[in-house]
């Protein structure tokens, strides 16, 4: 074992800036799809004080193999991969790369804001088929439309900038949010479902919240809302929302996670011509890469300072 102090990456690579602040460390890799057994195994290894999660889940197990670990850094800002009772428990502090990827993931639910509202894709596939539909083909217009925004932090509210921007009104809801812009309107979430002719969630992943999009809260949406999911696929339904989706009830959704990732195949969502899909790549650009990594690297850093 290196006499210096190791940071274990529970993926196969690291930004070069990332790397840079990190030098005065032993960097190991847990390679792109790394299991309990292979964390553990590498904490056994090399008693690491600083995991950086970026893939795969941190629990109890791992951090009982590494006795010298002081921080758990998440390379973005969902940290519900990290057992957190069992970090506090420890006295491990968990720490996120909070807006890292803030650019990236709002850009990403704007693009399937817009393939909802503007049939994006089916309008590519016919056109592809030979197909001209201007005749009976009619999109939603979003100005003037209300967009309900489940969470208002660094995403959320420069989404909530970018729906503004297009004439929206911007209905917001965050307990935890006490500054947002003036055109953002605080309301519960009752009234959220009620009013919205969209909805996105930007918002944790928690105990509370799982599966807050269920079949009664679709119910209390106006029919023919437009879905967007660029943040847990755990905050959905996915079953309620299936049959929302068929029943015309959601008039389409915009997904970038998933209850289970990868995505499993066959699932009911592949071949539904009004749910767009994407595989969990909101906050995959070259920018935030090195923002995610950069912001990872300095959380080890100021808590090991």
């Amino acid at each position: 074992m290196s006499a210096r102090r190791a940071v274990v990456v529970t993926g196969a690579d690291l930004a070069p800036q990332a790397l840079d602040l990190l030098r005065d460390f032993d960097v190991v890799y847990a390679g792109k799809t790394p299991q309990e057994n292979d964390l553990i195994a590498l904490c056994k290894r090399h008693d690491p004080v600083a995991i950086i999660v970026r893939y795969g889940k941190v629990g109890a197990a791992v951090m009982d193999a590494a006795p010298s670990l002081r921080v758990i850094s998440k390379h973005g800002s969902g940290t519900d991969t990290i057992d957190q009772d069992a970090a506090k428990a420890r006295g491990i502090e968990v720490r996120a790369a909070a807006g890292a990827n803030a650019a990236a993931v709002a850009e990403q639910a704007l693009a399937l804001l817009l393939a909802c509202a503007k049939s994006v894709v089916r309008l590519n596939e016919r056109m592809h088929a030979g197909h001209w539909d201007k005749a009976t083909h009619k999109s939603l217009e979003l100005h003037g439309r209300t967009i309900g925004l489940v969470g208002l932090g660094a995403i959320g509210q420069r989404f909530a900038r970018m729906c503004d921007a297009m004439g929206m009104k911007v209905i917001g809801f965050d307990p935890f949010a006490h500054h947002v812009p003036e055109y953002v309107r605080l309301g519960d979430l009752p009234t959220l479902w009620r009013e919205s002719d969209a909805i996105s969630l930007h918002c944790p992943l928690t105990a509370d919240n799982r599966n807050m999009v269920n079949a009664q809260a679709l119910a209390a949406c106006k029919r023919g809302v437009i879905l967007v999911n660029t943040a847990r696929g755990g905050l959905i339904d996915e079953s309620a929302l299936l049959q929302a989706v068929r029943s015309g009830q959601v008039a389409c959704a915009g997904l970038d996670s998933f209850a289970v990732e990868p995505m499993t195949v066959p699932h009911a969502f592949q071949h539904e011509p009004n749910i767009v899909l994407s595989p969990h790549i909101g906050g995959v650009t070259g920018d935030a890469y090195v923002n995610m990594g950069v912001g990872a690297a300095r959380n080890v850093v100021d808590v090991l300072r």
